[in-house]
């Protein structure tokens, strides 16, 4: 701890607390001890480490459990604004990523997404809506509207890997897309299937794909749970 930093101290010590939880250090249902034991360790006051502690557990990256103590849940999944499918980014990431397809069916285009298909309203797209999960906790609930005839959308694939990588395999090239990122509360049905209280705050992403000759190829609709999930941006100053 720098105690000459204009930096508190408990948040020094919630920065190495975060630190040590997102490079496996304290994995996921480690126990963090009391905080006399932890205080002492460290020379702080136990309401310095009580903070600490306190605003990593707002956080969602511990919990309080009467009886056991501070215990280290999974940290948020970090992932950077770029072309890439949250399957892939948790399996780089070494997250266990596993799929419950929720939905797989044929339905007319609503106004929306047959803008963005590029397709006439009411004519067929195929729709996947499916409950994407890391480490066996729920973080994401995934819909996507593709095209129909576009590639096998087996249910049995899908839950055993990533759409992107389905569309790789067969033969479409992703080449960009059209994304727009915001925030909501969570409704009754998705707040139970996130495992989050009814209005919990949830991370929004629509996106639109398009292939190397230009033709939209999927229209997502995704939330994403804040206490697990965040977005990386990269800014560069304009000359």
């Amino acid at each position: 701890m720098d105690r000459t930093s204009p930096v508190p101290l408990y948040h020094q010590l919630a920065q190495q607390l975060e630190a040590a939880i997102e490079q496996g250090r304290l994995a996921p249902g480690s126990l963090l001890g009391n905080e006399l034991e932890l205080a002492a360790r460290l020379g702080l006051s136990r309401p310095t480490v009580r903070q600490a502690i306190q605003s990593l557990v707002d956080r969602g990256l511990m919990v309080r459990r009467r009886g056991v103590g501070t215990q280290v849940v999974h940290s948020r999944v970090k992932r950077p604004l770029e072309l890439s499918s949250l399957y892939d980014d948790l399996e780089a990431a070494d997250r266990r990523p596993a799929t419950r397809v929720l939905r797989n069916t044929v339905e007319p285009a609503p106004a929306e997404v047959a803008a963005a298909l590029g397709v006439a309203e009411g004519s067929d797209v195929h729709l996947v809506e499916r409950l994407r999960l890391a480490h066996d906790e729920p973080v994401a609930l995934l819909r996507n509207h593709l095209p129909t005839g576009l590639l096998d959308l087996d249910t049995g694939r899908l839950e055993a890997t990533g759409l992107y990588r389905m569309m790789r395999s067969s033969g479409i090239v992703l080449h960009s897309a059209r994304q727009s990122v915001g925030a909501r509360a969570a409704g009754g049905e998705e707040a139970d299937l996130l495992a989050e209280p009814p209005g919990a705050p949830l991370l929004t992403m629509e996106r639109t794909t398009f292939d190397a000759g230009g033709r939209a190829v999927e229209f997502g609709c995704h939330v994403y749970r804040a206490s697990r999930y965040a977005f990386e941006f990269q800014l560069l100053a304009r000359p």
